[in-house]
């Protein structure tokens, strides 16, 4: 890094590192919390932040919301709290577990404010493979929709959704730009219980790389489901392209008793 370049980076943390001017519209804890994510996003991994009485006095604000600020960084993964030595930017992938959890559940628990940008929504035909993988005639309509998921306003994943419609009349006049699972429940009475999911190593094209704000041929991950309800009817076909240097995939194998 040039000493430019070391300089600029010193004058960005500086401005993080400065005041908030807090508005009465959104919770003091949620502000901070966005502070320090610009303040993590111009460090390095391990790094330590200053210390909380630091932190504190250098927003203008009290030592109770800082620290609910960081907790729901920890939370979220941005950050690593270690006993008696302070709090370290973690590394930033956001891990997927196997739970079958909807993307709005699965920031919200990480302490993210989930929103949707609704791409295109028809009312198509299913056609052949839809159909087979749907278990319904070609002919029946679906609704197909495609949104781009983001998380405090970041782009982190593509995803495309093909529901039979017969089991979701009017979909389109639903808000969706919010958690479509919370709309299947509430509105339809669906409620998703396992799904049979494939997850594929890619790249991505200029333009999903466009809409995820990522170059070109960055790393994802595609992960494809079949969603069932309690009575293993087919409910949902989704693909999500999630960005590959903010996810990974986690989950929990046993070896069988011989």
């Amino acid at each position: 890094m040039s000493h430019d370049t070391d300089i600029a980076r010193s004058a960005e943390l500086a401005d993080a590192l400065g005041a908030i001017a807090l508005d009465s519209e959104t919770a003091k804890h949620e502000q901070v919390r966005n502070r320090l994510i610009e303040v993590i996003e111009l460090l390095q991994s391990g790094d330590r932040l200053p210390p909380e009485r630091e932190l504190a006095a250098r927003f203008g604000v009290s030592r109770m919301t800082l620290r609910q600020a960081i907790s729901g960084l920890a939370s979220a993964g941005y950050v690593v709290r270690v006993q008696g030595d302070g709090t370290f930017v973690a590394d930033p992938t956001i891990s997927k577990s196997s739970e079958l959890t909807g993307f709005s559940e699965d920031m919200a628990a990480r302490g993210f404010r989930p929103s949707s940008r609704l791409l295109a929504i028809s009312h198509v035909s299913a056609g052949a493979a839809l159909g087979q993988e749907l278990v319904i005639s070609p002919e029946e309509m679906v609704f197909h929709l495609e949104r781009v998921r983001m998380a405090d306003g970041i782009p982190m994943c593509l995803e495309t959704i093909d529901l039979p419609a017969r089991l979701t009349p009017g979909l389109d006049q639903q808000p969706l730009d919010q958690s479509l699972y919370e709309i299947l429940r509430a509105v339809y009475g669906i409620e998703l219980f396992e799904a049979d999911q494939v997850i594929l190593p890619t790249v991505v094209n200029q333009e999903q790389a466009d809409l995820l704000r990522v170059p070109v041929h960055s790393p994802a991950l595609i992960v494809k489901r079949i969603g069932y309800d309690k009575k293993r009817r087919p409910i949902e076909r989704a693909m999500s392209i999630y960005r590959g240097d903010r996810y990974d995939i986690r989950m929990t194998v046993r070896r069988n008793p011989t």
